[in-house]
């Protein structure tokens, strides 16, 4: 053993999990919080499905041909399930302020 090691040096523990926090209670907090993850996991093994099953069926299309249409048919449904999102996180308050807003202008 070389001379700089010392043997009085505290072994480090990796942090351990609370007892009371179970992996499928924070799915589930995760899941409320962002419901739009799960939704968006569900759609993408929907879509590798969809695409592996019709793989067999693309007739004489080249597979690099069959592979770009595919990743532009999963591009937008990201950019789809983007703006669903953002719609649904702006939306709400964009409403509230439109209340409000027409609430005070007949009380005035």
């Amino acid at each position: 053993m070389p001379d700089n090691m010392s043997t009085d040096a505290k072994r480090v523990e990796p942090p351990q999990w609370e007892d009371s926090v179970k992996a499928e209670t924070k799915l589930w907090r995760k899941a409320k919080e962002a419901p739009f993850v799960p939704i968006g996991i569900l759609g993408l093994l929907g879509a590798v499905t969809y695409g592996a099953v019709m793989y067999k069926n693309r007739g004489r299309m080249s597979t690099s041909v069959y592979i770009m249409k595919f990743r532009v048919i999963a591009q937008g449904m990201v950019v789809g399930a983007m703006t669903i999102g953002v719609g649904a996180t702006v939306l709400p308050g964009l409403w509230k302020k439109y209340v409000s807003d027409s609430k005070s202008g007949r009380e005035s």
